[in-house]
């Protein structure tokens, strides 16, 4: 335990140090806001129809964007752009090590294999608390920005509700780290895990729910994919009404109850991580 605690604690200051990891922060805070809030603002102001908003009412659109709705605000873009930000995340933390000769170092110098790559693990998990802590922050900012200008009360959500969106962040964007993680180790290369992980998670996955909507053996086959289960996560706690709901943000789906999108989020995320231990203790050189 020693060891994986050195470990993290080693890797917490080379991420921190790491310019990269900044650039996908800030850029997912930039997205935050852009799908969460500007976007809908601006519908709302002009009275035009956003890609979220379609049919929505303009006191329910003005709701969702005041501080009362900061639980539903700053998880809906976690299944597909957080998602694929965190994937490449990991795909970077992992892959990198093997151009910049990280892993070697580690494991000269370092703990045993297995150590050194749980607490690499470790750290990738704080740096996702970390991003959904800054979700929080940024939308609770837009959140009260949009209060100031509509002259509207500040009312906060209920403590679990935020409690509950903050876990399915953590989950959702966790178990896309930890696959990105597993690609970067596998495939030792970041340009070929960051690669193969943005194909299956905006394009492949995408495409086999547009054919399952036509061919039932494949719909079923897609309540299995991990994209699914990460929107239908979010889709619980955001109340979506169903999987093609023009007021839900891309990504959001009700394909799966929530209790089991979190477990399919949950196993995908320990098989992921079971990889990345697996390789990491016995391939890595």
């Amino acid at each position: 335990m020693n060891g994986i605690a050195r470990s993290a604690s080693a890797e917490l200051f080379r991420l921190r140090k790491w310019s990269a990891v900044w650039v996908i922060v800030g850029v997912w805070a930039a997205l935050t806001l852009a799908f969460g809030y500007v976007f809908d603002f601006v519908a709302y102001s002009t009275g035009a129809d956003s890609f979220a908003s379609s049919g929505v009412p303009r006191e329910a659109l003005l709701g969702g964007l005041l501080p009362q709705g900061l639980a539903d605000g700053f998880v809906q873009g976690m299944p597909m752009f957080g998602g694929a930000l965190a994937m490449v995340l990991g795909a970077l933390v992992a892959g990198n090590g093997f151009a910049w000769g990280t892993w070697k170092t580690a494991f000269v110098q370092g703990p045993s294999r297995l150590a050194a790559t749980a607490g690499s693990l470790a750290a990738l998990v704080v740096i996702v608390v970390g991003i959904v802590a800054v979700s929080v922050v940024v939308a609770a900012a837009a959140s009260l920005g949009v209060a100031a200008a509509e002259n509207q009360a500040v009312v906060w959500p209920a403590a679990t509700d935020l409690a509950e969106s903050v876990g399915a962040g953590i989950a959702v964007l966790g178990m896309w780290a930890l696959i990105g993680y597993a690609l970067g180790l596998v495939t030792r290369s970041p340009a070929l895990g960051v690669g193969l992980g943005l194909v299956w998670s905006l394009v492949v996955e995408n495409l086999l729910r547009a054919v399952g909507a036509m061919l039932s053996g494949i719909e079923t086959a897609t309540l299995l994919l991990p994209g699914t289960a990460a929107g239908s996560v979010v889709g619980a706690v955001t109340g979506a009404t169903s999987a093609a709901d023009g007021a839900s943000a891309p990504g959001v789906l009700t394909s799966l109850t929530g209790d089991r999108a979190l477990v399919t989020v949950l196993v995908y995320a320990l098989a992921a991580a079971t990889v990345s231990l697996v390789v990491g203790a016995r391939d890595v050189a």
